[in-house]
């Protein structure tokens, strides 16, 4: 039992020490500005938020569109924000292209000029999380990348880049990804007075 209670003290205080890290960098609360600021703008100019990512990733790329379609803290409009995470248009088009091409044709099927994509990828080098980038950019799409300090494939197709520290392992960089999630979207309602 004592093992137990030493790897749980263990795993909340590398969890602690790893959002420090994040909050403590001085570009942290810039980069979310920034990014909650391109998505604002999107949405306020009538376009909308793709968002896509691998696994957790994706999990957390589509908690993002339903918090905007749905509601976050209080009621208000809903907000176009789609998530790729149809399993028959995955399952479809990983058999028919490939797995590296299911964000990226979602992408150029639905997205055009003013809208932005949300690009989450814990390493950065996701190579369908990159491809969707960069079909993005091909469409007149603002990028946004939620990745770590090790992401730089993904960075460098961003307009905005938050990354949260490299962590020891992938959990920890979602668990950071997942609260400027949350932080995005107060910031966004926020931005656009909803």
């Amino acid at each position: 039992m004592k093992d137990i209670e030493t790897k749980i003290s263990h795993s909340l205080e590398e969890a602690r020490n790893e959002l420090e890290s994040f909050i403590e960098a001085p570009e942290t609360v810039r980069v979310i500005k920034a990014a909650a600021a391109v998505m604002a703008e999107c949405l306020r100019d009538g376009g909308k938020i793709i968002s896509c990512g691998n696994g957790g990733s994706l999990c957390d790329a589509t908690h993002f569109a339903e918090e905007l379609t749905g509601r976050f803290r209080n009621d208000r409009r809903p907000l176009p924000a789609m998530a790729v995470n149809d399993p028959a248009y995955l399952t479809c088009t990983g058999n028919d292209y490939s797995f590296e091409d299911v964000f990226s044709r979602w992408v150029e099927a639905f997205g055009k000029g003013g809208d932005m994509l949300l690009a989450i990828s814990t390493s950065g080098t996701s190579a369908n999380v990159v491809k969707a980038a960069k079909a993005a950019r091909q469409a007149g799409m603002k990028v946004v990348a939620l990745t770590s300090k090790k992401g730089q494939t993904l960075s460098a197709l961003s307009d905005v880049a938050i990354m949260a520290p490299d962590a020891p392992h992938s959990d920890r960089i979602q668990e950071i990804h997942i609260k400027v999630i949350h932080i995005l979207i107060e910031a966004i309602e926020a931005l656009l007075e909803v």
